[in-house]
């Protein structure tokens, strides 16, 4: 039985509707969210990204401003660009873009961001917002006791802390949008970053999931994934988990972006009119195999993806709010 697919497009536009009404309500109060993006580079990536950015934005009626430097921007340049957002209370959030000049150091400069203001949720105040997230209940309750009938739903209700790391905390609505009794599930992350991969884990055990991590150094990756009621992925490995290394009816959530090659029926790259090999988004998760297997699954694109985006913006409602007090 092929896995149902979670449409991450779907469960993001229900979550910036109900930014919207937030977003309105804030207005009603003289303040208007701000999102001030700082870009030093003339990568197009991260120009598109940064023009979905003001979309979304505008959508909603989060105000949105690109500072922009010249590729040769030195490291005190951006730290003098960051400060003055620092000291801008119009400015909301701030986000820093990458790439980054040659030179720049990226960790030094988002540390630089007031965590009040950082709505990418990666400074250490707000990371440790996730081991600190809230939990309605010290065990789950039995039956005939307070809360037990609505358990399910109490959990999956959890106030998600914020501003907080937006791809792990977006992939978790994801999970929580299935409505599962996520209590004592085996879950399993592969990749054990501090933005992606550990706060993973930590909203996991949250939901009082029994979690593992796993990373270059475990001995056999197969045998923690085979286990996995839960598995998230999210190392930039295109086809790493492979469909036998996938519990039969697991909820498989892959986090992971690559770009590469379209291959044909031939067994060959796919050109385009210029000769040049076409390239195609794919995840860390072997999907066209693993859809076969899992009973549960997010594509990409259009899963976590799209999540991210939506954290980004729920980040942004929440700094202003706490600005405001």
């Amino acid at each position: 039985m092929a896995a149902r697919i979670i449409d991450g497009d779907a469960v993001a536009a229900k979550i910036t509707s109900e930014l919207q009404r937030d977003v309105e309500a804030l207005k009603g109060r003289g303040v208007t969210p701000r999102l001030a993006a700082v870009i030093a580079t003339d990568n197009k990536g991260a120009r598109i990204y940064a023009n979905n950015q003001a979309k979304t934005c505008q959508k909603i009626g989060i105000e949105y401003s690109l500072v922009e430097l010249p590729p040769t921007s030195t490291e005190a340049d951006l730290a003098a660009a960051v400060n003055k957002l620092n000291d801008d209370r119009s400015v909301s959030g701030i986000i820093i873009q990458m790439p980054l000049p040659e030179g720049v150091n990226a960790r030094k400069l988002q540390m630089m961001v007031h965590p009040l203001k950082d709505v990418e949720g990666i400074t250490p105040a707000n990371e440790g917002r996730v081991v600190h997230a809230p939990q309605p209940f010290l065990r789950k309750p039995g039956p005939g006791d307070p809360g037990y009938d609505t358990w399910v739903e109490a959990s999956l209700n959890w106030p998600l802390p914020a501003p907080a790391p937006c791809t792990p905390t977006g992939a978790m609505m994801l999970i929580r949008s299935l409505g599962v009794d996520l209590y004592g599930k085996e879950a399993v992350v592969v990749g054990h970053s501090e933005i992606v991969g550990k706060p993973m884990g930590l909203l996991l055990v949250a939901h009082f999931c029994t979690t593992t991590w796993c990373h270059v150094a475990t001995q056999d990756l197969a045998a923690h994934t085979r286990r996995a009621d839960i598995l998230c992925v999210a190392v930039g490995k295109a086809g790493l988990i492979k469909a036998d290394m996938i519990k039969p009816g697991a909820i498989v959530i892959d986090i992971g972006i690559n770009r590469i090659k379209e291959i044909g029926a031939d067994g060959k790259p796919v050109l385009d009119e210029k000769g040049k090999a076409k390239m195609k988004t794919a995840g860390d998760v072997d999907f066209e195999k693993a859809k076969d297997v899992a009973g549960w699954i997010t594509p990409v694109p259009g899963g976590v993806g799209p999540m991210t985006v939506a954290m980004l913006l729920r980040n942004t409602v929440a700094a202003a709010r706490a600005q405001l007090g």
